[in-house]
């Protein structure tokens, strides 16, 4: 077969066509359009030594440093530090001996060899550090199926004030989840790396540079609490010990202190294991939402073992109605913010994409289903809650209305077995979340603009980002034990759920401006997102960010004491000090200190890839 001298062939074909001569081609990436360069091992097995390269780097801005060369160890059989453009690298070589094979690896796997040493190299075919696998659609359905189903209806169907206008408010967001979901396929596999929206927002806003990782990372530190997940499980799993009178303040916050420690050590320390026991609970979640759902329609059709004695007339026409937007605007977003947190992980799964197997084929065909089944299940679950539970008796149960559900239909002993399991369902959905933000908050380590980065960046010691997992494990414990109940509890909630619509609202915006002469980067995805759904999603997550400035209804406040619109003025706090930060770090010091950053890029000792801003003086 005739071999290839030169031209341009894939990157991942390099060694494995033989008719491909390695002496001089130009190798095409697959390219990360954030990465100015992809740091990339390639090595020569079995061949003479006498390496000669060329790089073409392309410079990303006035404050990126572009590496114009390496260096070369003639002693070594390994290029160590081969930094690849985002187009293209030349590589002109001695005429390879017999038997010379060509291998790649990613920063993550570098490893210097000895003359002796030999390696057996899987191909890379993308630039994402692969360190384990999950099933492609529990890496979805953990995060898509929350325990919010089980502890929310109570706050929906008040919100709504009517059982009618509740499954309305369900639908309406499921639509705005499938929107999400479009969007964020798109964004998907237009960017599969881990780190979601901090991906997608310092693709989108480039300029001023820094600014809008800069003020992601202040959300993702500072309202990194999940408080949520954990009160859940506090209250389910003390319901289920004595459903007859409610646990001491000090044993619930010590219950809830508990799950979230015990997510944080397990995935900290053992991250195997805790993704194996977050799927499988991510399984059992489902199936606990099909029994509920196949339990309401048997007691609907009154089979035996199913039938109740005085069934409640929920969906009697003249009562299903009544009281629809009692409580306002205001009510109708509060109730809206939560149906779409049950929804919330069309989005999750892009936080840990470079954990999926094949992640654009696994979000393409994944993310659709798992969404739809939810939806299914979710709206099914809210029928069986109406055919079984007075509304008025659901208006009452607070967090526990599946386990009244349950109650109604087959007694007291039922109620608390199921109360465990749901408690354990809530977990899956701690863990779930805890390893999505960690994953996060590890890739705002590596971008170098946190202090400390090398410590959130890192794996070490159990090759975990046990760094980012202790971030949120602090937050959540802070509230959790030393946050008072009532409205400043319900603030620190809200301050968690709030950014996440100006979030979505940003990046579904800027995908609409790729479409405009604004924003001028190539974007060509896999797939894109019909632009009407993408204007839907954004319309609606600007209705989101804007209605809670409205007053609400009298009845409806979200706090007791507290303004209404307190936790808005807190998150857009918090982005105003990520532009101080910004300002002071990339502008204000360099100006005083004669200096200039520029971002390079290092591997730390445990092999992990990370972006270091260094001050060069006099530029």
């Amino acid at each position: 077969m005739e071999r290839q001298t030169a031209g341009t062939v894939p990157f991942s074909q390099l060694g494995s066509d033989p008719s491909v001569d390695p002496r001089r081609v130009t190798l095409e990436q697959e390219t990360d359009p954030l990465l100015p360069h992809t740091q990339t091992i390639i090595r020569r097995v079995a061949a003479s030594r006498g390496y000669g390269t060329h790089t073409h780097p392309q410079d990303s801005g006035i404050d990126e440093l572009a590496s114009e060369g390496f260096q070369i160890d003639s002693d070594s059989e390994l290029i160590s530090s081969i930094t690849l453009a985002p187009r293209c690298v030349d590589i002109d070589v001695d005429p390879p001996s017999e038997g010379t094979r060509w291998e790649a690896r990613t920063w993550s796997d570098q490893h210097v060899a000895s003359d002796t040493e030999s390696h057996d190299w899987e191909w890379v075919r993308q630039f994402h550090v692969h360190s384990f696998l999950v099933n492609d659609l529990h890496a979805l359905s953990a995060d898509s199926s929350p325990s919010s189903i089980f502890a929310t209806p109570s706050v929906i169907l008040r919100s709504s004030g009517s059982i009618g206008f509740s499954l309305v408010m369900w639908l309406l967001g499921a639509s705005v989840a499938a929107c999400g979901t479009a969007v964020f396929i798109e964004l998907g596999t237009g960017i599969p790396k881990s780190g979601g929206d901090k991906n997608y927002l310092e693709f989108l806003y480039q300029r001023p540079r820094l600014l809008s990782i800069c003020i992601y990372a202040t959300y993702a530190v500072i309202g990194a609490s999940q408080a949520a997940g954990p009160t859940v499980f506090s209250e389910y799993i003390l319901h289920a010990i004595n459903p007859a009178a409610p646990p001491p303040a000090y044993l619930f916050r010590f219950v809830a202190f508990g799950c979230i420690t015990f997510a944080m050590l397990l995935h900290g320390t053992r991250l195997q294991w805790g993704i194996r026991l977050q799927n499988a609970l991510g399984l059992f979640k489902i199936v606990v939402l099909l029994g509920m759902a196949l339990g309401g329609l048997a007691s609907l059709a009154g089979l035996p073992g199913f039938r109740l004695e005085n069934p409640p007339q929920n969906f009697r026409w003249g009562t299903m109605w009544h009281g629809t937007l009692n409580g306002g605007a205001n009510a109708f977003v509060l109730g809206l913010y939560n149906v779409i947190w049950c929804f919330d992980g069309y989005s999750n799964a892009n936080y840990a994409l470079s954990e999926v197997r094949d992640p654009v084929r696994t979000i393409k065909r994944a993310a659709p289903l798992a969404v739809f089944a939810i939806t299914s299940l979710y709206m099914l679950v809210n029928v069986a809650y109406y055919v079984v539970v007075d509304k008025e008796e659901i208006l009452g149960s607070g967090r526990i209305a599946a386990a009244l559900f349950f109650g109604k239909l087959w007694g007291l002993g039922t109620e608390r077995f199921v109360s465990l399991i749901i408690a354990f369902s809530a977990l899956g959905s701690v863990m779930a979340i805890l390893f999505g933000h960690g994953r996060v908050i590890q890739e705002l380590g590596k971008e170098g603009v946190v202090p400390f980065s090398g410590f959130f960046s890192s794996d070490k010691p159990f090759n975990a980002p046990l760094a980012g997992f202790l971030t949120q494990w602090s937050t959540t414990s802070i509230v959790l034990l030393l946050v008072p109940p009532g409205d400043a509890y319900l603030f620190f909630l809200n301050l968690s759920y709030y950014p996440l619509s100006m979030i979505n609202m940003f990046v579904s915006g800027g995908l609409l401006l790729l479409d405009t002469s604004v924003l001028k980067q190539e974007w060509d995805p896999p797939f894109k997102a019909w632009r009407p759904v993408v204007t839907l999603f954004f319309v609606s997550n600007v209705f989101l960010v804007l209605v809670p400035l409205v007053p609400p209804a009298n009845g409806f406040e979200p706090y007791e004491s507290l303004p209404y619109w307190l936790h808005v003025a807190a998150a857009l706090s918090v982005a105003l000090l990520g532009v101080v930060y910004w300002y002071v770090f990339t502008r204000w010091l360099p100006a005083r200190g004669g200096y200039r950053l520029v971002r390079e890029r290092v591997v730390d000792e445990d092999g992990i890839a990370r972006e270091v801003l260094s001050k060069v003086e006099g530029l």
